[in-house]
Formats: C-alpha cells, sequence, structure tokens
C-alpha cells in the first residue's frame, strides 16, 4: 500500500482526516465533525498546520497530546468552547518549567484525530504525524505509552465553562478512575492535556504516520464513496464481516461511557443471517450467533452502505444498511501485555482474542 506523506493540513485536506478519523474510531472517539470545524476556523486565520515526523525534532524536545475526555454522545450536543487550549498549555508547561514543541493526537481515531489540529493551529505549533492507539479506544490508559511504563500525568483538564485541575497519580489506571470522575462531574466531557513525554520516549512508543494513513482513508472515501469500503478491505489487509439493516440499536450512559448493542439482519450475501456488535464508546465485539466476527484490539467499522460515510456508535440507527469491516490492530496491541489491557475479557467477555484472517 502505497500512502502519500501527510506534511501540511489546510481547510481541504481536513475534511479527509476527519472522514478517515471516524474509520479507524471503530465507532467511537467522538464525532470528527466538530473538531473539523474548529480547525477550519482556526486555520481561516493562521493558513494551516504544519505535520512533522518525530524524528525531526530533539531527543529532549516536549510532545504534549491533546485530547477530549467523556461519553461521545454528550460530546455531539455540548462543544468545546475554543480557549481550552489557551488555558491547557501553560498549566502542563508551568508543571514541567519547559515548553511545548509539538501537539500529538493520543489516538487516531474519532474527534481526537481533528481537535489537536485546532489546538496546532492556535498555538502555532506543528502536529506529529503518528498517534498512541493507531485507532479508538475508551479509556485513559489504553495507549502504547502505558505499555513502555510511561505516566499519563502531570494531566490538565480543562472544561468548556474555564473550570480547571490538574493530576498526579499512582499508575494510569488510577488517571483514568479520577478523571472520569470528574468529566462527569463536568457534564460528561472534557478537554485535556496528558501524557507529556519527550521526543525521544515517543519514538520508541508512537504509531507512527497514522495522520497520513487517516488522510489516505479519507481521501479513498472522498473519491469512491459506497465503494470504499472494498478498497479498504484490500489496502488494510481487513475483512468484510457483515452487511445488514439495523434491526435494534440499544444506548445507555453508564459510569461515562456510552454503551450499547447494534443488531443487525443481513442483506445482500448476507440475507437470512444476523449479527450484533457490542460498544463501550467503540465497537468492541462482533458476533454472528456464537461465532466471533471480530474483537478488540483489532477495528469493527461501519460504513453507509449508500453513502459509504463511517457510522459511530452515537449517529446509528434503526433501518440504517451498513457494511461492517474488521481491520487489523497495529501489532504492538498483540502482545500478552497489551491484550491484557485491552483484549475482550478485559471488557468481561468470555472470548478469547484471536487476530483476523
Amino acid at each position: 500500500m502505497s500512502i502519500k506523506k501527510l506534511t501540511f493540513v489546510d481547510n481541504k485536506s481536513i475534511n479527509a482526516v476527519a472522514i478517515g478519523g471516524a474509520v479507524l474510531g471503530s465507532g467511537g472517539g467522538g464525532d470528527p465533525y466538530v473538531g473539523k470545524l474548529m480547525t477550519q476556523q482556526s486555520i481561516n486565520e493562521t493558513g494551516g498546520v504544519k505535520v512533522i515526523d518525530i524524528e525531526t525534532l530533539p531527543d529532549d524536545a516536549l510532545i504534549l497530546p491533546i485530547a477530549m475526555m467523556g461519553a461521545p454522545t454528550v460530546m455531539v450536543e455540548k462543544f468545546p468552547s475554543g480557549n481550552e487550549f489557551a488555558q491547557l498549555i501553560p498549566m502542563i508547561e508551568k508543571m514541567l518549567t519547559k515548553p511545548v514543541a509539538a501537539i500529538l493526537c493520543i489516538e487516531a481515531g474519532g474527534l481526537n484525530s481533528t481537535i489537536p489540529f485546532a489546538a496546532a493551529s492556535k498555538l502555532g505549533l506543528p502536529i506529529i504525524d503518528g498517534d498512541a492507539m493507531g485507532r479508538a479506544f475508551p479509556e485513559l490508559q489504553m495507549v502504547t505509552f502505558t505499555l513502555g511504563g510511561i505516566s499519563a500525568t502531570p494531566m490538565a483538564m480543562v472544561d468548556e465553562k474555564g473550570n480547571g485541575c490538574n493530576y498526579d497519580t499512582i499508575s494510569n489506571v488510577w488517571t483514568e478512575k479520577l478523571a472520569r470522575a470528574i468529566t462527569i462531574e463536568m457534564g460528561g466531557s472534557a478537554m485535556c492535556s496528558l501524557y507529556p513525554v519527550s521526543a525521544k520516549d515517543c519514538k520508541k512508543y508512537l504509531i507512527k504516520g497514522s495522520l497520513s494513513l487517516i488522510h489516505h482513508i479519507g481521501s479513498i472515501i472522498e473519491k469512491h464513496s459506497f465503494n470504499a469500503y472494498q478498497i479498504l478491505v484490500k489496502e488494510l489487509n481487513g475483512k468484510h464481516l457483515f452487511q445488514g439493516r439495523v434491526r435494534d440499536v440499544e444506548r445507555f450512559s453508564e459510569g461515562g461511557f456510552n454503551r450499547g448493542v447494534v443488531r443487525l439482519e443481513g442483506i445482500d450475501d448476507f440475507a437470512s443471517r444476523e449479527a450484533k456488535v457490542d460498544f463501550q464508546n467503540e465497537f468492541l465485539v462482533a458476533m454472528e450467533g456464537d461465532n466471533v466476527l471480530a474483537t478488540t484490539p483489532d477495528l469493527i467499522c461501519m460504513f453507509d452502505a449508500n453513502t459509504g460515510d463511517p457510522v459511530t456508535a452515537e449517529t446509528i440507527k434503526y433501518g440504517l444498511a451498513i457494511n461492517v469491516l474488521g481491520l487489523p490492530c497495529d501489532p504492538i496491541w498483540q502482545s500478552k501485555e497489551a491484550i491484557d489491557m485491552i483484549g475482550p475479557r478485559y471488557f468481561k467477555y468470555d472470548i478469547d482474542y484471536k487476530p483476523l484472517k
């Protein structure tokens, strides 16, 4: 697969980034549309965002991920104010006593694939071509940096009203627990800066080139619309898991997450068959009867069968015809340590992870 290197993002290319981010979000991560609008507004003033490789920075350069935390359904209606970035960066720089050299996407999917571009544009900083997930995951500790022993703190969090707080925790799991509780009190979503990392450590655990990848995916969907999923299956070594119409969607919010089940009745080549997909912000497990089609950490992605657009867990609705794809995760997630952290058994499923075939 040949992917064109992404070196600069303007108002045109951010659209492809948003579309590709919705794909690698695996149903979650929040709708990238909000972040796209924020980025476009800022780019109108600044001209665009430079995308750089981590290798171009000195080892001691400070890299700062910017992200939204919370339930994606809440983020559809509770928009950031846009003033959070100016408050977050000084909070972190004061704690670390050094300036930020570049912004990083903590995950490659959903809202957090576009929000960091808005931050980079407003602050006049470059953004790194990479991330710490290669997709989206529901919990804060589920990043490659955790595998490398890198702390999520010091972490800063700000809501759209201007309330802010700092975290210094004993583990990344505790950071998730405490930050999730505060996020709920902040109305279900908040902006945060976390995992401040040196370029040296970032180079070791970064999933490199992921921003170029999501731009590539988005460009394919822009060009090929409803046939794009067939191209993506081939280019990304994926698998067409199911084609069906949404028969039912169960959704509820619990513990600061969107949870639920999507039930599908097969159409076309999948007629007379049924499947279901469970989600906790992201799609976690896809099954046809007792047959496991795919599980986390591999990506389960849905596409509107009529338009080809990616479908997120908060936008899927009754009657929608969709194609369900399975895409392989980055190899870093296939170690035992990684599977223990983000595999199906962590989410209480009595299922062993088996890579897509």
